[in-house]
């Protein structure tokens, strides 16, 4: 390694023997530069680097120390040694003298000496380089870390605060300085708010590492505080003695809120902030143990909101989400503080009824919760209607433990909504075996529409003044390879409320409609092809999309298919109804109201709608020709679609008594087992070469 040496001197021949000396060291290697005077010397300075200078005192343009301090000004980190005459009598002030690295003889010692003396002071300089380095160093890395680093002395008195301390504490390093740790880190214990001692003083007493306990907390000047977590160690100096403390530290008041917050998610909906299943089955268990502490009973309520999938699809899972918190609120609203109502997922919710006697707070609670939910309920820019259907069990006569009392209130439920909804059933064991039959039924229909196990029949309509044969009504059947023909009423509503009605409904209206593109492509006659939609389908805020799919891929204009909807399921939400009524419109296909004069029957209401035919009721072309009001209600019915320019159909037309009177008041058309039963597609064609009037 090389080193530049500076020799300022106005002596040529010390400049000269100490060169020689130097340059004739063989440990070391030299590059040797000279001034006569302090002007070059700092004129040289400004633009090299050296790694020590030799310097004499008495120069042309400096004397004395003066000399030394305009150099060290210029280059304070470089060693300076004086150059002195041992003849002359050097007299420097000590307190003048700070920062001299050293004292050279000019002339007087040996080679060896002078090359000795600049190397202790070249590596005497390397250790304070490389220390002041290491020091830079590791101040830079522990400002940078994010914990906070406390040093103390023996007694326990600061000596070190990093960056993150000094936040933490609220303490500059400046003013910390010298203080006991106990004044500036005072820590209590969260739960009993009595000081702790801090670890320093363990450490320091004991001389072994040690923590804080659990739950310490470091209170600040301001007042504010902070749950911490350490690790405090002693320091020791080279001989192993002790000399200190050094206490590592972070604020966790966030990571233990965190960890508050997904305890309490672990056994909460995070929705509704409701108890889980998991803490449900909790406190089911404890009301167990008391009620046969007590000899009392429970009750479990199984909610399941009446068409919350159809609002959930139609305006979107935002409304459904504030639905469910609205629900929620009104749910609290019916039980008591003792009770526990919680969310199951979903529009599930499970309702725990404590020291219930023999179900009457049961049935006064469900009774409760039907008469609020049966208010209407404002979401956001929506007016919305939802209705629940409850199933109870009563312990311990419908189960012993939560599993079971839940899974026999869920039957319960289920029976509810086979009774027409928006009503509450208690358990009975005979429902256990309904509920296995449910769970056969909705198996086979996966496995049914895996296996294309659906066939569509078709059912004539006619023109009842013509005879001429118009359209045809697709109905769903299912020939099971087990069962045989399931009847629908056995499936369509399991198929609703799994949800599995979606792909079974876009299934037969595609299998509808390339039925209709073959009668065309082979010449029978009829005007259209008419759907049932149900709830679910329309609601989907894809249905007239995959509408218009459907079409285009069937290759068969839109004024061939007629869609039929009930007009409860178009009432359920106005505005939205009216607009994907109107972008089917767009694309020719005909819109009928199903089961009229069932639901609101409203209308101003009706007249908001595009539609284009109205299908009475079954229910009212029944009794057609006794004495009763549906031949009234049919015959207003008929004059209102008149009236309004709709074409009206009357279904279920069994007899000529019930034909002959929709002649009579000018029913336009009909459909029912007098005229033709459903039929498969090869027998419908037959049907209508058959019975087409001959032109």
């Amino acid at each position: 390694m090389t080193n530049s040496v500076l020799i300022v001197s106005n002596n040529a021949a010390d400049i000269k023997q100490l060169d020689y000396a130097l340059r004739n060291e063989a440990a070391d290697q030299y590059d040797i530069e000279s001034a006569i005077k302090l002007s070059e010397a700092i004129s040289y300075l400004t633009s090299h680097k050296v790694d020590a200078i030799l310097l004499d005192l008495s120069l042309p343009d400096s004397q004395g120390m003066n000399s030394f301090h305009r150099l060290s000004r210029i280059v304070p980190f470089t060693p300076i040694l004086i150059l002195v005459d041992e003849s002359a009598n050097l007299s420097i002030d000590k307190s003048d003298s700070t920062g001299i690295a050293g004292y050279l003889a000019k002339s007087h010692s040996p080679n060896y000496l002078v090359a000795q003396t600049v190397r202790n002071v070249l590596q005497h300089q390397l250790k304070q380089t490389m220390s002041f380095i290491e020091k830079t160093r590791a101040e830079i890395i522990l400002n940078s870390i994010g914990d906070a680093v406390v040093g103390t002395d023996l007694a326990g008195n600061i000596d070190y605060l990093n960056v993150a301390a000094e936040q933490l504490t609220q303490w500059t390093r400046q003013h910390a300085k010298g203080r006991a740790i106990a004044d500036v880190m005072p820590i209590i214990n969260a739960e009993t708010r009595k000081s702790t001692r801090n670890p320093v003083a363990v450490v320091l007493e004991n001389d072994h590492p040690s923590t804080l306990q659990p739950g310490a907390v470091l209170v600040r000047p301001d007042g504010s505080e902070l749950n911490i977590e350490d690790s405090t160690a002693p320091v020791h100096d080279s001989s192993g003695s002790l000399v200190g403390a050094v206490m590592v530290f972070h604020d966790i008041t966030a990571t233990q809120a965190m960890s508050a917050k997904l305890a309490y998610f672990a056994k909460h909906d995070f929705l509704t902030n409701l108890p889980n299943r998991i803490l449900l089955n909790d406190r089911i268990s404890q009301a167990i143990s008391l009620a046969n502490r007590r000899h009392t009973q429970l009750a479990i309520l199984f909610l399941d909101l009446d068409n919350f999938k159809h609002i959930n699809d139609s305006l979107g899972h935002g409304v459904g989400d504030l639905l469910l918190q609205s629900v929620t609120e009104k749910l609290c609203s019916c039980v008591r503080h003792s009770d526990t109502v919680s969310r199951q997922g979903g529009d599930e919710f499970i309702i725990l009824i404590n020291e219930d006697q023999s179900g009457e707070n049961a049935a006064l609670t469900a009774n409760k919760i039907l008469r609020v939910l049966s208010n209407s309920q404002n979401v956001g820019e929506h007016v919305l209607h939802v209705t629940t259907s409850i199933g109870i069990s009563i312990y311990p006569n419908d189960g012993e433990n939560a599993e079971t009392l839940i899974k026999n209130a869920d039957t319960a439920m289920y029976q509810a909504k086979e009774r027409g909804r928006n009503n509450f059933q208690f358990f009975k064991k005979e429902m256990n075996e309904r509920a296995v039959e449910r769970q056969l039924i909705e198996s086979n229909l996966r496995q049914a529409i895996d296996r294309k196990e659906f066939v569509l029949h078709y059912q004539p309509k006619i023109n009842l003044r013509s005879g001429v044969i118009t359209g045809a009504e697709a109905l769903l059947r299912w020939p099971h390879p087990v069962w045989g023909n399931v009847k629908p009423a056995r499936f369509i509503g399991i198929a609703e409320d799994s949800g599995l009605i979606i792909e079974i409904g876009r299934w037969v209206l595609r299998e509808a409609c390339l039925q209709m593109k073959s009668w065309i492509e082979n010449g029978i006659l009829i005007l259209n092809i008419a759907v049932n939609i149900s709830a679910l389908e329309f609601r989907r805020l894809d249905f007239a999309t995959s509408v218009a799919d459907i079409l285009e891929d069937c290759k068969l204009d839109g004024k061939y298919l007629q869609l039929e909807i009930t007009e409860s399921v178009l009432m359920q939400d106005v505005d939205l109804s009216t607009d994907i009524l109107r972008e089917l419109k767009k694309m020719g296909v005909k819109i009928a109201v199903d089961d009229f004069g069932t639901g609101y029957s409203s209308l101003s209401y009706l007249k908001k709608f595009p539609i284009d035919v109205l299908k009475i009721d079954q229910s009212f072309v029944r009794d057609i020709g006794a004495l009763n009001e549906d031949c009234a209600i049919v015959s207003a019915i008929v004059a209102m679609g008149n009236s309004l320019n709709y074409l009206v159909v009357a279904e279920g037309v069994e007899d000529t008594t019930q034909m002959n009177f929709l002649k009579k008041i000018r029913c336009e058309e009909g459909q029912g087992y007098v005229i033709a039963s459903p039929m498969d597609a090869n027998k419908f064609s037959f049907f209508v070469e058959k019975n087409q009037p001959v032109v």
